[in-house]
């Protein structure tokens, strides 16, 4: 069984909605960008306990589970590796419209497991809420691949904090700017 079979099959018997995001979503919406792990989103908290993770960890997969505090824009993050396999990073969000881009996660085949993965709208306002600068060369990727999501973009943005509104708007305008050559 490979890591990502036994991780979604824990996820899917606690009825954890998840997905998958970052480069293997983008992969899969077009555009290929080399990783070293998988990631996923949930919004469960049950995630961040250990004994949710029992029966990994009876098989010596590793599993680290990072809180975030009060103030931090996560519940946390669930790391989870095994000898010879690209990690699996699990975040935990915290918000209602990350609870909403789960529900869209459209089933997808990946290597021999079938799990969600997130859509490409809802992959750029993940990587506006995220706001570095791979984050924004992903979505700039991304619209070149499928220029049309912008507009789906526009409809949710408003969900987003300003930091990701202005983002978008500098991507967006960035975009639109002439070339110079």
């Amino acid at each position: 069984m490979t890591l990502l079979a036994g991780v979604t099959g824990i996820l899917n018997g606690g009825a954890v909605r998840h997905a998958v995001i970052g480069a293997v979503a983008l992969a899969v919406h077009g555009v290929a960008r080399a990783t070293a792990d998988l990631d996923l989103l949930a919004i469960d908290d049950r995630c961040l306990d250990a004994s949710f993770w029992r029966d990994l960890t009876a098989r010596e997969i590793e599993v680290e589970i990072r809180r975030g505090d009060s103030d931090d824009p996560l519940a946390g993050v669930v790391r989870i590796a095994a000898p010879g396999e690209p990690s699996i990073d699990l975040v935990i969000g915290r918000s209602r419209w990350q609870s909403e881009i789960l529900a869209r996660a459209a089933p997808t085949r990946i290597g021999d497991v079938l799990v969600p993965v997130v859509t490409a709208p809802d992959f750029v306002l993940l990587k506006l809420y995220a706001g570095g600068p791979q984050d924004a060369w992903d979505i700039d990727q991304l619209l070149d691949v499928e220029p049309m999501i912008a507009e789906s973009v526009d409809e949710a943005i408003a969900a987003l904090p300003d930091d990701s509104i202005r983002l978008w708007r500098q991507i967006l305008a960035n975009r639109s700017a002439p070339n110079p050559r």
